[in-house]
């Protein structure tokens, strides 16, 4: 009787420790070795694109996809901050104070372009200034073009976002102007410029012409006939570098663009050399007066410079494409009114 309590409870207690080990956490080197397996996959996982994008995508996510590493800081105007955790591509508004209409299936358009290009290998963004140079001036680290191709050989432009040179809203308007300009054949590039004011955002551009000019056998872009485009601040800038050429404002002696395509600005000054010039703006603009505009586009219509001039009723500021608005398919005419000019090139080249 007594052996068999004793064998009774040796059986029980057996059962309690192999009950307890088996629920214990697993430890010992094999157990580290699954915690690293674990934070291996955790950070593989991490480092794959995070696929295309669509409304109710996080902009951090965005500005952080492994697709964009490197200038995902510029594709939205956060000026060094991180984005709110709850902002999507849906909501950001409130990135862009100066600008109005924007159209989160454009944000959504442009974001997923960008990261096929990127998929199928191909350099969507190039440093315009070396190393060295961003040494000497770190703000030039915040600077860089984006390139959006169009055919082989065809001629570029480079777009110029606003933000009145406190932000560079690209995101609404220069990459959504720039992917167009793409799908219509052109070769077209979107600046990331300094901040805080004319003078440097103006280097920025010159700089940025120079590197096109320097690598365009590499980059597949004609340098006949290219243009500047912009909106608000960065029609200015269009502007400036129309009148007086790269040269002038530390680039490389090259030609002056074959056209300028400007959005919405107060921008006064030309000369009588200013290339032809396509003008848009709303009549509802608080910012840049329409009639302003207006009065500089006749001035150059007297000094005998091709221009082209609309303005749209109830449109306000920073409209970029115009999506829904009366200035949607402006684009369209400003393209065409630049292939005039490419085409008359032609026609006096063959002559």
């Amino acid at each position: 009787m007594k052996r068999i309590i004793a064998v009774c409870f040796m059986i029980l207690a057996l059962c309690i420790t192999g009950c307890s080990l088996e629920a214990a956490p697993e430890t010992g080197e094999s157990g580290e070795n699954q915690k690293q397996a674990e934070s291996g996959e955790e950070q593989q996982e991490k480092a794959e694109s995070t696929g295309p994008v669509n409304r109710e995508t996080k902009v951090a996510d965005v500005v952080s996809d492994p697709d964009f590493e490197g200038f995902g800081q510029f594709l939205f105007p956060l000026d060094g901050r991180e984005a709110d955790e709850d902002m999507t591509l849906e909501n950001i508004d409130s990135l862009l104070p100066y600008h109005n209409d924007i159209d989160p299936d454009t944000t959504v358009d442009v974001i997923n372009a960008m990261k096929t290009s990127v998929e199928e290998g191909e350099t969507i963004f190039y440093d315009i200034y070396s190393e060295e140079e961003k040494q000497e001036d770190p703000d030039k680290e915040n600077t860089g073009l984006f390139f959006f191709r169009g055919e082989e050989n065809a001629p570029f432009a480079v777009v110029n976002a606003g933000g009145g040179f406190a932000y560079v809203g690209s995101i609404h308007e220069s990459f959504p102007h720039a992917l167009e300009l793409s799908r219509q054949g052109y070769n077209a590039f979107a600046l990331q410029y300094r901040t805080g004011g004319a003078d440097v955002a103006c280097e920025d551009l010159a700089a940025a012409i120079t590197f096109i000019f320097e690598h365009a056998e590499e980059l597949g872009v004609s340098t006949d006939c290219y243009s500047l485009w912009g909106g608000s601040a960065g029609a200015r800038i269009a502007a400036y570098l129309g009148s007086y050429g790269p040269a002038a404002y530390g680039g490389a002696d090259l030609p002056r663009p074959g056209a300028v395509i400007m959005q919405y600005t107060g921008h006064t000054d030309y000369t009588e050399n200013d290339p032809p010039t396509y003008a848009c703006v709303g009549e509802d603009d608080r910012i840049a007066n329409w009639r302003t505009m207006e009065q500089r586009i006749e001035n150059l219509d007297a000094a005998g410079i091709e221009t082209e001039f609309h303005h749209y009723p109830g449109v306000q500021h920073g409209f970029g494409l115009g999506i829904g608005t009366p200035a949607e398919g402006w684009i369209g005419d400003a393209a065409a009114f630049w292939q005039d000019q490419i085409e008359n090139g032609q026609e006096e080249n063959e002559r």
